[in-house]
């Protein structure tokens, strides 16, 4: 065992480091700066666990009605060998529908090393006809860690190319769909696409083999009829790819992380809460969605401008607390020198704000 390996085992305790999956992956581009949460994902901390230990619970996942709504669906999409599947795929990608095309199911419960490797052979000596990969089982090393990865689909030869295929329950209603669902299937598309690119790869075909196109299919409307539509994933690959490789050189941040920290569950949790204090955080309000931890460092950033969101905290470059704003705004304190600019910002918006209440009280 490395240094580094020993260094994050100990961060995680005696318990067994929690498995990342596509979603776990796709949420480490969400918030890239944050410290935190790079060592204890790199350690592998079971994060809800470690929330819950020092009183602040994570509040988020998806409910068991979702899941169930979202696996009928799936199986609808995918009756009679995907034919309906087949034709939705081709339409969107502008190619004539294949008469026919194979069905390969490659689920299961079965050992994952043999999994994997039935996966890479049909992936890898496919003929040149269509065909259609259930559940393939693809992989990514992150943090010197392998995940395995499930794609609901992967289409072949459609096109000259492959391409994935993820299939969502959230509706598509009047050719909109909620846009924060959206960018949250293109990010972990974008991470079974750049795992499909390294299996490819690593038998010798070109990266552009794997298109960066996702085919998304949803239901239309409010019923059950699928609807496809195509996501370009370029700008989350190059996201995904520069925080793992970030992840992959955790021995430079763990050289900035005391000595004695630890993020063992079991361990007492006011020293869990001081330790944690001192691995630097970003906050933003996003992380509520996608961050085990993210209760708990917003009650930390209160009072600072970060808690705010990030585009309060870049336009405030510098100005770290709301009554330092707040002091600035009204002339109270004058600004350092790499201040000045929030400064003048800030004393603009503090003169309208009082314009408007004295026309108001007009």
């Amino acid at each position: 065992m490395t240094s580094t390996a020993q260094r994050l085992a100990a961060i995680r305790g005696d318990l067994p480091p929690k498995r990342h999956n596509a979603r776990t992956i796709a949420a480490l581009t969400g918030n890239p700066g944050c410290a935190r949460r790079a060592v204890l994902d790199g350690a592998g901390v079971d994060k809800p666990r470690l929330a819950e230990a020092i009183g602040f619970p994570a509040r988020f996942g998806q409910s068991r009605f979702a899941i169930t709504r979202g696996n009928a669906f799936e199986a609808q999409v995918k009756a009679d060998g995907g034919a309906e599947l087949l034709r939705l795929v081709a339409e969107r990608l502008g190619v004539p529908v294949p008469e026919r095309a194979g069905w390969t199911d490659l689920g299961g419960a079965d050992d994952l090393p043999d999994r994997h490797e039935r996966s890479r052979r049909a992936l890898t000596t496919q003929g040149p006809e269509a065909a259609l990969f259930d559940h393939p089982l693809l992989g990514l090393d992150v943090a010197g860690q392998r995940v395995h990865l499930e794609p609901d689909l992967v289409a072949a030869r459609l096109g000259g190319r492959f391409h994935v295929v993820e299939i969502k329950s959230f509706p598509v209603v009047d050719g909109q769909a909620d846009p924060a669902k959206v960018a949250a299937a293109a990010i972990q598309s974008a991470v079974y696409v750049l795992a499909l690119r390294e299996l490819l790869a690593a038998e010798g075909h070109p990266e552009e083999l794997v298109s960066h196109d996702v085919v998304l299919i949803c239901p239309r409307d409010f019923g059950n009829r699928p609807v496809a539509s195509l996501l370009d994933v370029r700008k989350q690959l190059l996201v995904l790819r520069r925080q793992l490789d970030r992840m992959a050189k955790l021995d430079a941040l763990l050289d900035t992380v005391p000595a004695d920290f630890t993020a063992d569950p079991t361990a007492d949790p006011a020293t869990l809460a001081a330790g944690l204090r001192t691995v630097p955080a970003r906050y933003a309000p996003e992380c509520l969605a996608s961050c085990e931890l993210a209760y708990f460092c917003r009650n930390e950033a209160g009072g600072h401008t970060g808690a705010l969101g990030r585009p309060v905290r870049e336009a405030l470059g510098g100005v770290a607390t709301v009554a330092e704003v707040l002091a600035l705004a009204t002339g109270e304190r004058a600004p350092e020198p790499e201040q000045e600019e929030a400064a003048a910002l800030l004393r603009a918006a503090a003169r309208l704000r009082a314009d408007a209440l004295a026309g108001n009280s007009a």
